[in-house]
C-alpha cells in the first residue's frame, strides 16, 4: 500500500509542477516566453527611437552607436539590425542606418507615446521630475494607438512634453521651436527663455533639476567661457560647467517685460501674521497645484500664520476656516501681499 501511494503523490507533484511550469497562458514558461519576447521588442522598438532621433537631429546612426544607446553587444545590436531589415523599418547605407517610411511612422509613435505620457506625469501624478522619463520608458511600449489617442486627448492634444521635446501628432507632424539656440551661444546680457531640457542623460538632468531650472523659466547669460557658464535665471544666478549648459536651449526674447513674483514667499510670515496669496510658483506644478488650490490658495485669498511645529517645518496655516499643513518646500513658492504685522509676541 505503501508503494502505490507514494507513487500517487508523486505523479500528483509532477501534474501540479507541469501545470505550474507549462500551463496555457498562465505558466512559467510562457511567462518567461512573453518576457523574452516583450524584451526584443522593447531593444527594436529602442533601436528606431534612437536611430530616428539622430535623423531629427541631423546626425547618423551606426551599429556602434546604436549598441552604445541599447547598452548591447555589437552582435546583439547586429542581431537587432537584421530583424528590423526584414520588417522592411531599416536600410543599411554602407555603415549608416536609415530608416523606411514604415519604421519613421513606427518609431515616431513611439517618441510619441513617451512624451505625451511624461507630459502627463508631470500634471497628473505625483512622481518627481527625475522619475518622469524612465516611467514613461516603461510605459510607452505598452501603449496601444488608442491608448496614445485617449491620453493626447485627455491633455488637449499637447505640442511638447515638459522638458519642451515637441510631441509628434498622430501624422507624424513635429513642431519645433524657431530660433532655438544653446544657452551658451546666447549673446550676453540678451533675455531669453528656456525651450528645452534635456532629459538624458538622467544624471545629467537631475543636476539641472537640482538648479531650480524648468522649461519657461527666462534667462539671461551673464558670461560664457571653456571653464563655466554664468547666467541669470528667475532671479537667481547659476553657475554650470559647459558640458552641463549644453543641455539647456533657449529662445531670446526681443521685449521682456520684468515678471518678478508678486509679493513675499509665504514662508518669512511669523505666527499671528495675515497675507493674502498673490500666486504661486510655475516650479509647483501637477497634482501637488491642484492640491493648493483646492485647499483654497487661490489669488485674494486670505491666510493666517497659526503655529510652527517644534522642528520648525511644517507650519499650520488657517485657510478660509481650516487649519492647514504647508511645508516650507511649499511656502517657499507661494507669494503673499501681507496685510497686517503680528497681533502677538
Amino acid at each position: 500500500m505503501t508503494i502505490p501511494l507514494i507513487s500517487l503523490i508523486s505523479t500528483t507533484m509532477l501534474i501540479i509542477l507541469g501545470l505550474w511550469l507549462f500551463k496555457p497562458t498562465s505558466g512559467l514558461f510562457w511567462r518567461w516566453q512573453r518576457s523574452r519576447t516583450m524584451t526584443a521588442r522593447v531593444l527594436s522598438e529602442d533601436a528606431l527611437k534612437h536611430i530616428c532621433q539622430g535623423e531629427l537631429d541631423g546626425s547618423k546612426s551606426t551599429a556602434t552607436s546604436l549598441a552604445g544607446a541599447l547598452g548591447v553587444t555589437g552582435g546583439e545590436a547586429t542581431q537587432i539590425i537584421a530583424d528590423l531589415q526584414s520588417r522592411e523599418l531599416l536600410e543599411l547605407h554602407g555603415n549608416d542606418l536609415q530608416l523606411t517610411p514604415n519604421g519613421r511612422d513606427y518609431a515616431l509613435r513611439i517618441i510619441r507615446a513617451h512624451r505625451l505620457y511624461e507630459r502627463y506625469l508631470s500634471e497628473e501624478s505625483g512622481y518627481t521630475e527625475a522619475e518622469w522619463h524612465s516611467r514613461a520608458h516603461e510605459l510607452e511600449h505598452q501603449l496601444s494607438e488608442e491608448d496614445i489617442a485617449a491620453l493626447s486627448m485627455r491633455l488637449g492634444n499637447p505640442s511638447y512634453d515638459p522638458h519642451g521635446d515637441p510631441i509628434p501628432t498622430a501624422d507624424g507632424d513635429i513642431q519645433h521651436f524657431e530660433n532655438s539656440v544653446a544657452l551658451a551661444s546666447l549673446a550676453p546680457n540678451i533675455p531669453a527663455r528656456i525651450t528645452h531640457l534635456e532629459d538624458e542623460p538622467e544624471t545629467v538632468y537631475a543636476q539641472l533639476i537640482a538648479e531650480g531650472l524648468m522649461v519657461g523659466q527666462k534667462v539671461r547669460l551673464l558670461e560664457s567661457d571653456p571653464q563655466r557658464v554664468r547666467f541669470w535665471a528667475d532671479g537667481d544666478e547659476h553657475v554650470l560647467a559647459p558640458i552641463l549648459a549644453a543641455n539647456i536651449c533657449v529662445v531670446p526674447i526681443l521685449e521682456l517685460i520684468e515678471e518678478t513674483p508678486s509679493g513675499d514667499p509665504l514662508t518669512i510670515l511669523k505666527p499671528g501674521q495675515e497675507a493674502r496669496v498673490m500666486t504661486i510658483s510655475a516650479r509647483i506644478r501637477g497634482v501637488e497645484r491642484r492640491r493648493l488650490m483646492d485647499l483654497g490658495l487661490m489669488p485674494g485669498t486670505k491666510i493666517r500664520v497659526e503655529m510652527t511645529s517644534a522642528g520648525g517645518d511644517p507650519t499650520a496655516y488657517r485657510i478660509r476656516g481650516a487649519l492647514i499643513a504647508l511645508r516650507k518646500t511649499q511656502t517657499d513658492q507661494i507669494f503673499v501681499s501681507r496685510e497686517s504685522e503680528a497681533i502677538s509676541a
